[in-house]
């Protein structure tokens, strides 16, 4: 018996897969998916020589470490087990469930579900389970798939109504579980918040999961930070063991609307769910004859070695997944870039040329023209005063400088413009797109804030779609940034295709330049909004397939899967100094894959050239993105700068792009001690990012690195302090005993490269 009170699979295929395990724990193995999996399969009796379906049908999908045993019951499916490299760690104790009613005409029906095995379908990598209900006549696929040979494995749940009538569908959960547990075993539960406004104190939760505590994280579009209330998380969720290999399970959403993932624990059983948000409610969405819901796909995988070993897997996962071929194979990605928003809406294009003359001086790669190029809002076409030439000139010497060219935009939001082509408030067709009525007498609280339409009415889907086409095409972008509360949630419309709110929960106001509306139907109203974007943009996608892509809104407010399935890369912060920045990139790196974690890098105090060089590296972890006039700084700023662009592009970048990361310090502080490592075991090169506080009597500290083999001895090379600190040692050492690093100078850095000793 597993400590989680699971079983050993047959001895034949546990056998084939220790095989192959070398002396890495948990390391994928080498040997065909498919056929590990029909080995699988053989275990469950589902090969297509088997003999014909019983009432119930048994199948294993998954890959090379994640896999799991469905059991497809003659009214409704469960996920059985869930197995770590052929090792069953994990049992479910549920019974399985589908939606058990729906409303027609007013009226609520119960839904009587049957399987369909003709319709179904079983592969090692793909289940199709469909199930039919005849009053009213309903047909539901609830899928599990593998996409990679390693990594988590995806779920969702379609409804198609084939009845003749409009239905109402109550809330229908993405995935439900019950684990079987060990009462006595220690589990942790671990989670990150969003980074959106200004990173918290806390940011990554690693706590302990004791019985009966219940616990809901929840994630959306807007993210903001309100006094009292739990931070949105990234939608992630992992379980581990406290002790051992630290095995565990994680569960996350691809999904960037309303969602909400549950965890509790009582006595013998560990239980929750994933999927759209319920609060506030109740929940209810249209379902139009012949239409589709869809819910939000979920991901769960198996993986050893705590957050980080999960992690290291995951984003691996996200990289080759999620994340766009196009752009993993540019190997200037992730970029440097150089920002106008230091200069806030005060740009023009005078400042622009000068600040890509300056980027092309310094080495970087992009030059990104943020808010203050625009009309109004609403209004996407340059400002005639400010760049009288228009942006695409702007663009234009951008790309004579060997740049590309980004520019922002937040394509959603109305204003006051009364030029032809602009998203008006007084339109009274565009009036209607919108998710409230101005307020009387409504103005701009700020130049770029306005009022969010809802994508989920197609006009205005369509609009949007034509408007993105053309800014891109018109100003020659090779980046476009969207900012802003994007994607809609919440509506007072009653017309709209979302469900309409119910008028003694609705209210409206404005905050922080914003119409805030909040309701019943928010997540509905979120749900259709956010499927809108993700169509907008796979279609922009296909289109110009080299556009790059970043999420911004607001500062890290949609950083989640389903963003990073469309889009590059993420702002991870609304706030840039070094220790915002550094709070921010620990906690999203545990999940996200470190080329998408963008940190702007605002004018800070540096009066040493240390600080300096402190500042910058505070950013380049990830994807760098400078924000400030840097014809402004010493000729020996300058200097340490392009060399430290330089060192980014030939030996940082590299290991970003795919290394394995390992958080070998704590959580930034300021004040301690912090660091973080990356390890290619490919390549057979790291790096260490470390950094000093502002704490007085801390000169050294040693940092125990991850992921390293004991028995090879690895030369340490001190980029700053150059031989003098050098030095081979052990990887036992390293991982036992650790490194030492010595900085005589608060608030300073050290990068220390990590090659194998020849």
């Amino acid at each position: 018996m597993s400590r989680f009170g699971g079983k050993r699979l047959r001895e034949a295929t546990g056998s084939a897969i220790e095989a192959r395990r070398g002396s890495a724990p948990f390391a994928p193995f080498a040997p065909c998916v498919l056929c590990v999996l029909c080995v699988l399969f053989a275990a469950a009796g589902v090969l297509a020589a088997a003999p014909a379906p019983a009432p119930t049908r048994r199948a294993v999908v998954g890959n090379a470490t994640t896999a799991i045993t469905i059991e497809a019951g003659s009214r409704a499916p469960r996920v059985a087990a869930l197995t770590l490299h052929g090792s069953v760690l994990w049992q479910d104790a549920s019974p399985g469930e589908l939606p058990d009613q729906a409303t027609v005409g007013g009226i609520t029906r119960t839904l009587t579900w049957r399987l369909d095995g003709t319709q179904s379908r079983f592969t090692p990598t793909r289940v199709d389970v469909v199930y039919e209900s005849d009053e009213p006549r309903l047909r539901l696929v609830w899928q599990w798939r593998a996409r990679a040979i390693h990594g988590p494995l995806e779920h969702r749940v379609t409804i198609e109504n084939l009845s003749a009538a409009t239905l109402w569908l109550p809330l229908v959960p993405s995935w439900r579980y019950a684990w079987r547990i060990d009462p006595a075993v220690a589990l942790r539960r671990f989670w990150v918040e969003k980074g959106a406004d200004t990173p918290s104190a806390d940011g990554t939760h690693d706590d302990a999961l004791d019985a009966d505590t219940g616990w809901v994280g929840r994630s959306s579009t807007y993210a903001r930070p309100i006094a009292g209330q739990a931070r949105e998380m990234i939608p992630y969720l992992l379980v581990h063991a406290v002790d051992g290999d630290r095995l565990g399970w994680y569960l996350g959403l691809e999904f960037s609307g309303r969602t909400h993932l549950t965890l509790r624990r009582d006595a013998d059983v560990l239980s929750g769910e994933a999927g759209l948000d319920p609060d506030p409610g109740p929940y209810r969405t249209r379902l139009p004859r012949g239409a589709r819901f869809v819910t939000p796909t979920v991901f769960l995988g198996a993986a050893g070695g705590g957050p980080d070993g999960a992690g290291n897997e995951l984003r691996r996962w996200v990289r080759e997944v999620l994340g766009s071929r196009r752009t993993r194979q540019n190997p200037r990605y992730p970029l440097l870039v150089s920002n106008s928003w230091g200069s806030g809406m005060a740009v023009d294009a005078a400042l622009a040329e000068h600040m890509i003359v300056e980027a092309r001086t310094l080495g970087l790669e992009m030059f990104h023209l943020d808010a203050g190029w625009f009309r109004g809002v609403g209004d996407w076409r340059a400002d005639p005063v400010k760049f009288p030439q228009g942006v695409a000139a702007v663009a234009d010497y951008a790309h004579r400088q060997g740049l590309a060219f980004g520019l922002w935009v937040d394509w959603t939001q109305a204003g006051v413009s009364t030029h032809a082509g602009a998203l008006n408030v007084a339109d009274p067709v565009m009036r209607d797109w919108l998710i409230a009525d101005p307020p009387p007498d409504w103005k701009h609280a700020e130049e770029f804030k306005g009022i969010t339409a809802d994508l989920g009415v197609p006009a205005a889907a369509t609009w949007a779609a034509r408007e993105v086409e053309r800014i891109v095409a018109d100003n020659r972008v090779d980046m476009l940034e969207h900012d802003g509360y994007l994607v809609a949630q919440g509506s007072t419309r009653t017309d709209h295709p979302a469900a309409p709110p119910d008028p003694a929960t609705l209210r409206v106001s404005e905050d922080s330049g914003y119409v805030w509306v909040d309701g019943s139907n928010a997540t509905d109203v979120s749900d259709h909004a956010t499927r809108a974007y993700y169509a907008i943009y796979e279609g922009l996608r296909r289109r110009r397939p080299s556009l790059l892509l970043e999420i911004c809104n607001d500062g890290g407010r949609m950083v989640d899967f389903g963003s990073a399935a469309h889009g590059d890369y993420f702002s991870i912060t609304d706030t840039y100094d070094p220790l915002s920045n550094r709070r921010a990139f620990y906690d999203a790196s545990w999940v996200l894959p470190p080329a998408m974690l963008e940190t702007y890098v605002e004018q800070w105090p540096a009066p040493l050239i240390d600080n300096f060089r402190y500042m910058l590296r505070s950013g380049m972890q990830g994807w760098f993105s400078l924000m400030q006039d840097s014809s402004r700084w010493t000729t020996e700023q300058h200097e340490a700068a392009r060399e430290e662009f330089a060192l980014y592009k030939a030996a940082l970048r590299p290991l970003i792009r795919e290394a394995d990361l390992y958080h070998v310090g704590a959580r930034p502080d300021g004040v301690h001690w912090d660091g973080t490592e990356y390890y290619s075991a490919r390549r057979n090169r790291g790096v260490l990012f470390a950094f000093r506080g502002s704490g007085s009597g801390e000169s050294a500290h040693r940092f125990q690195l991850r992921g390293l083999d004991p028995g090879t001895r690895y030369r340490l090379r001190f980029h700053d302090h150059g031989a003098a600190e050098d030095t081979v040692l052990t990887g036992r050492s390293l991982l036992e005993d650790g490194l030492e690093v010595r900085l005589s100078a608060p608030l300073s850095s050290e990068l220390v490269f990590i090659e194998p000793a020849l």
